[in-house]
């Protein structure tokens, strides 16, 4: 597999690699003794990778003979960069097995230290989200103390003259190739950055020490000279006496990768205090590995993939430290590229950006996914919820490769690790398009998994998932039509379909005609209109209503494909005063979508409701808090209306009906069991309605005017009262109805008669029907 950016492309880009590497060395940091202790010499190297969060090796916080490192009160230690030294403590140390997972669990060696004060200010870098390939272009970066320490202090107390953090040196001017290892300085010896080379993990405890003969070693090849980086523009320049000169870098050299980690060669031994660096593909700008030590035998070098962060656990979490919650790797690497996306704000008054460097190693390339595409994608991933599963993400990995349900070669946890695993060496095109078909993956799946929740934290999700989704439709309009025919659009799935009736007003007396529509439901107020019968003359409603059941049953069945596998839609009917009675639980429609398809009641097996045609998308504020009531409410209660029994109902509607649900507690839910076509039943519901009330229950057969209530009506009542006492809340309300429908249907259910018919107001202010017939379609999902 090649690299994604290109290995031939990469050899001429030598030239530009100096602001990466300059980014490189700043980001790099020695770890030490606490802040006012004696200075020692430094335990090894880390590298800045979110705010306030280093990444090393777990061993560099131990000593040479196992022991933990001195350190200062709660095991507070120091962390040099940038001509400072600030307090830290350990976080996360993966090295320790989980207690749960056995013996045999894997352990890697990388731990996470936790900068103690959040309003450090620091540069990050970028950690690949992909595996490490063979490189052309690598090297390895050590940092520096700063603290003062002397130089007889070892390789490791080397203090940088300029207070910096920088690259471990390598043969160079004056040295030339044939000097090999002897180019370096000294031990101890000061050099321009205060740097001597040595073997990392060389008698300094730091190093991974492999047993005899564990490989044969790498033949060398003679060293090549590499750019000088910039002088770091944030720390002053001390006088110092330099010795001998070197050259800012050591290259490396991949040799192989196994179980032991990624293994290099280099042409010029590493230095003590390098294990914890970072090892920087320069090719992708990107830091693959952490510097682990040295095969001791044939001086091969080893690094820890950081791929390897994705075992990362809340197992591993120091005792009494302070961690990133239930899903530390996801919130890692979440700051990580929602900080480097914040680099690129305009207006911000910081210099070049790690990004930078990156666009301009990589610029000229041709490629369609390039690093500002990944940048802006890895960002809005950040934003969202890790997936429930991490199958999730195997699965849709594997339906972009095209590659069913075979696994992938490494374990993929999160949507950015997902991200990487599409980097396949592809052609820029089909590299395209297999981003944008995985990133409409998963902004589809992240807005199902939250389509029904409430709250505002739900909310948030919906609007990250849009703007994916948005993120997405801009970058796939580049693709040929067959690919964005074979994507599809991204879009939620439906949850409801609505059926709505339009009243068409002509001269008192005359016919009573509607127009007709039926749209997909979204949530959230978004809806897509899939049919309409509309014309200046509309039909009787009798006659639009069988129009509607003729093509009802194969849209309904369609909506609930899209829906997803077992899924059932909601139905929502939306009717005019006067059409409170409509009983849509009782429509028959096709069972399915042959020509000859029986016809089954649709309320029995979906849920189905009813909604007020006059209220849109202007929300009553009585509307939305009678709403709110509801939904906050732990129990609902019924409120039962009838006629003053004082005057019976030939005195119709009266005042003590306004007054009684104007004063309406909370989380009560309006019943009657009179008909609501005519007469007090319809003057109530349309007093339920304009003093807020969004859901109610009433028969579609209630009684008239004519006779009083009976015992009919008292076990209607009743029923409801049970219903509602046991329901769980008002989100549950249309499915309890539902099952009530299908026991009532059953000949053998005995005192369920009265639930046949039962009609269910449930009109969501949250989730206006759409405008009247406007411009098609109003609102398209995303």
């Amino acid at each position: 597999m090649t690299t994604s950016e290109g290995r031939t492309a990469g050899r001429g880009d030598r030239a530009h690699y100096a602001q990466l590497l300059d980014h490189a060395g700043r980001t790099t940091v020695a770890l030490r003794a606490a802040p006012g202790a004696s200075a020692g010499r430094p335990w090894g190297s880390g590298v800045l990778i979110a705010p306030g969060w280093v990444l090393t090796c777990a061993h560099v916080l131990a000593a040479g003979d196992g022991r933990r490192r001195g350190t200062g009160p709660d095991g507070v230690f120091g962390v040099a960069f940038g001509g400072r030294v600030v307090p830290a403590r350990p976080a996360y140390d993966l090295s320790r097995p989980d207690p749960a997972a056995g013996p045999a669990a894997a352990r890697a060696d990388l731990a996470l230290v936790r900068l103690l004060d959040p309003e450090t200010e620091h540069p990050c870098a970028w950690l690949s989200d992909q595996p490490a390939t063979l490189l052309e272009d690598a090297y390895i970066f050590r940092g520096h103390d700063a603290s003062g320490a002397s130089a007889g202090a070892g390789a490791d107390g080397g203090t940088g003259v300029d207070g910096s953090t920088g690259a471990v040196r390598g043969p160079g001017a004056g040295a030339g190739p044939g000097a090999g290892g002897g180019a370096h300085a000294s031990e101890g010896e000061p050099t321009r950055d205060g740097c001597g080379v040595r073997e990392s993990g060389e008698g300094d405890g730091h190093g991974t020490r492999e047993p005899d003969g564990a490989r044969a070693p790498l033949a060398p090849r003679a060293g090549r000279r590499t750019p000088a980086g910039p002088a770091t523009p944030h720390a002053p320049t001390a006088p110092a006496t330099l010795t001998t000169p070197v050259d800012p870098f050591i290259a490396v050299r991949f040799g192989a990768r196994d179980a032991r980690g990624l293994q290099f060669g280099s042409d010029v031994r590493v230095t003590p205090g390098a294990s914890g660096g970072p090892l920087i593909d320069c090719d992708r700008g990107e830091v693959v590995g952490i510097v682990k030590g040295r095969h001791q035998q044939d001086h091969v070098g080893l690094a820890v993939p950081v791929t390897a962060l994705r075992g990362l656990g809340p197992e591993h979490l120091v005792p009494g430290a302070e961690g990133l919650g239930p899903d530390p790797y996801h919130a890692l690497m979440s700051l990580h590229d929602r900080w480097h996306w914040a680099g690129q704000e305009l207006g911000r008054a910081a210099g070049p950006t790690w990004f930078d460097a990156q666009h301009a190693i990589m610029s000229g390339r041709g490629r369609l996914w390039g690093v500002q595409e990944r940048l802006q994608a890895l960002d809005l991933l950040a934003r969202l919820p890790a997936p429930r599963d991490p199958l999730l993400v195997e699965a849709a990995v594997g339906e972009v490769l095209d590659r069913g349900d075979r696994p992938g070669a490494w374990a993929l946890r999160t949507w950015r690790d997902g991200h990487g695993a599409l980097y396949q060496g592809s052609d820029p095109y089909t590299e395209l398009r297999a981003f944008v078909h995985y990133l409409r993956i998963v902004a589809q799946l992240t807005a199902d998994e939250v389509r029904d929740v409430p709250g505002e934290q739900a909310a948030a999700v919906r609007a990250q998932a849009l703007r994916l989704a948005e993120f997405v439709q801009a970058k796939a309009v580049v693709l040929q039509p067959q690919d964005r025919r074979r994507i599809g659009p991204v879009r939620r799935r439906p949850r409801s379909v609505l059926v709505e009736f339009e009243p068409l007003f002509y001269d008192e007396g005359g016919p009573e005609l509607f127009n007709w529509s039926v749209s997909e439901g979204y949530g959230q107020g978004q809806w897509l209109r899939v049919d309409v019968q509309e014309s200046a003359g509309g039909v009787p409603f009798e006659q639009a209503r069988e129009q509607v059941l003729r093509r009802l049953g194969g849209r309904l069945l369609r909506a609930d494909g899209d829906a997803g596998p077992g899924a059932r839609v909601r139905l929502e009917v939306a009717v005019p005063e006067g059409r409170w009675h409509t009983a849509a639980g009782q429509w028959e429609v096709a069972a399915s979508t042959r020509r000859t398809a029986r016809l089954r009641p649709v309320g029995s097996g979906r849920a189905v409701i009813l909604r007020d045609q006059g209220r849109r998308e202007q929300v009553d504020p009585a509307w939305l808090r009678r709403w709110q009531g509801l939904a906050a409410a732990p129990e609902l209660q019924v409120l039962r209306i009838a006629p003053d029994p004082g005057g019976g109902a030939s005195r119709g509607f009266d005042e003590a009906v306004w007054r009684l649900l104007e004063t309406a507690a909370e989380g009560v839910l309006p019943a009657l069991c009179h008909t609501v076509a005519d007469g007090f039943g319809r003057d109530v519901v349309g007093a339920v309605l304009d003093t807020g009330f969004p859901a109610g229950l009433w028969p579609a057969g209630g009684h008239g005017e004519e006779r009083d209530c009976d015992a009919a009506c008292e076990e209607f009542h009743r029923g409801v009262r049970e219903l509602l006492q046991g329901s769980g809340g008002l989100a549950r309300l249309p499915e309890l109805v539902r099952q009530l429908r299908a026991k009532a249907a059953g000949a053998a259910e005995e005192g369920m008669h009265w639930a046949r018919d039962l009609v269910l107001l449930y009109d969501d202010p949250e989730d206006p029907i759409p405008p009247l017939f406007t411009d098609r379609p109003q609102l398209s999902p995303r």
